[in-house]
């Protein structure tokens, strides 16, 4: 079997999501995939071409007012050319976020990229853990603390820097960095069996 292709096309306005895509690649390297780094705001036509041979793309972006960055909605509105082809059919998908409120309104960026994934006819993957922090034994320091089951969701306070990343939303991102390439692999077994 070849090495599953993961793709992380993200935006990181001050930094902060930079790290928690930088954990979903480390994540997925973990287990066993190819993976590609993706700043949507500079993307060139050979990482276009990245994405459009990679098995799996992770959306990533801050949640900004309430959705993601502009940044990022000017990619998807790029990919347009993808779906008139469906040339992202049948990839996987999965998405990140980071805003400085718990809430911040991340879920919806996060059903913004979900709704991309969907018009892309992309499979979406989710985060795959129970929530963390949510009873008197837990703490802050909980896998999924946030208690999200889309994505990955990271907060942190907006007067800090990107070293100030919560090391449990770190931890999160990396499991859904595993997640993503063990899925991916899994497909393509699928596949391989189907083909046969």
């Amino acid at each position: 079997m070849t090495t599953p292709v993961v793709s992380i096309a993200y935006h990181s306005g001050y930094g902060h999501t930079a790290v928690i895509a930088e954990a979903v690649r480390s994540g997925a390297v973990e287990a066993g995939a190819e993976v590609h780094l993706i700043k949507v705001d500079e993307i060139t036509e050979e990482q276009w071409a990245i994405l459009d041979g990679s098995d799996a793309i992770v959306f990533g972006s801050p949640t900004y007012m309430g959705t993601a960055s502009g940044a990022f909605h000017v990619f998807a509105e790029a990919t347009s050319k993808r779906w008139a082809d469906q040339a992202w059919t049948d990839k996987l998908a999965a998405g990140f976020t980071n805003s400085a409120s718990k809430s911040g309104d991340k879920l919806h960026t996060l059903q913004y990229f979900q709704i991309l994934a969907a018009q892309l006819g992309m499979h979406w993957v989710n985060l795959g853990l129970l929530p963390g922090w949510n009873s008197s034994a837990g703490s802050e320091h909980d896998l999924n603390r946030l208690g999200v089951f889309t994505g990955a969701a990271a907060q942190t306070n907006a007067d800090q820097g990107p070293e100030a990343v919560h090391k449990a939303d770190v931890a999160t991102a990396e499991h859904l960095g595993r997640r993503v390439a063990e899925t991916a692999k899994v497909f393509a077994h699928g596949r391989a069996a189907v083909a046969a």
